[in-house]
């Protein structure tokens, strides 16, 4: 009997083993494509202001920061963007969900959360700021940054559509 117990409690030590093994694997692919999917948001930002620039006789639109590179998302803290028209304010804050996937503020399941928060002089003399949360899915057949109005349950993806439609309302 104690030879059988010893040898149980092998397979389990050994099976533990694999599991820690897959679950390091999972861990640094999640923490790959949350990478990917910063710099896939800074990409959606940075293709807007460009476009936009393009376009505009006598401003410009600035977006911070202005290049993004793989190695500056931070895993342990809140990551920042900022679109700036003339003190009209896109901000988009993401950071990694406290499990390595989550749906605790979104029915889909999530690796990023943060939210986008849009704010001029006016409103934030009346401490008005219109903030909508942002959630990087994984989806069925895709992973996609969506933003979701509490508000309103209006969820939708985050793209250069959504910018605009943000920038409008500041405007």
């Amino acid at each position: 009997m104690h030879k059988q117990r010893l040898k149980k409690l092998a397979e389990r030590i050994d099976a533990l083993a694999k599991k820690d093994e897959s679950l390091l694997r999972r861990t640094q692919e999640i923490s790959t494509l949350r990478r990917e999917a910063a710099l896939e948001l800074h990409a959606v930002c940075s293709h807007f202001v460009r476009n936009l620039n393009q376009l505009l006789a006598h401003n410009r639109l600035d977006l911070d920061p202005a290049e993004y590179q793989p190695g500056h998302y931070r895993d342990d803290t809140a990551n920042l963007f900022q679109i700036n028209a003339r003190g009209r304010i896109l901000q988009i804050k993401f950071e990694a969900t406290a499990e390595l996937i989550s749906t605790e503020e979104f029915r889909v399941p999530y690796v990023l959360e943060g939210a986008v928060r849009c704010f001029n002089q006016q409103l934030l003399e009346r401490d008005l700021i219109e903030e909508q949360l942002l959630f990087y899915t994984l989806e069925k057949n895709r992973h996609l940054w969506r933003f979701f109005d509490a508000r309103t349950y209006r969820s939708g993806p985050f793209n250069e559509d959504y910018l605009i439609g943000l920038m409008e309302r500041l405007i």
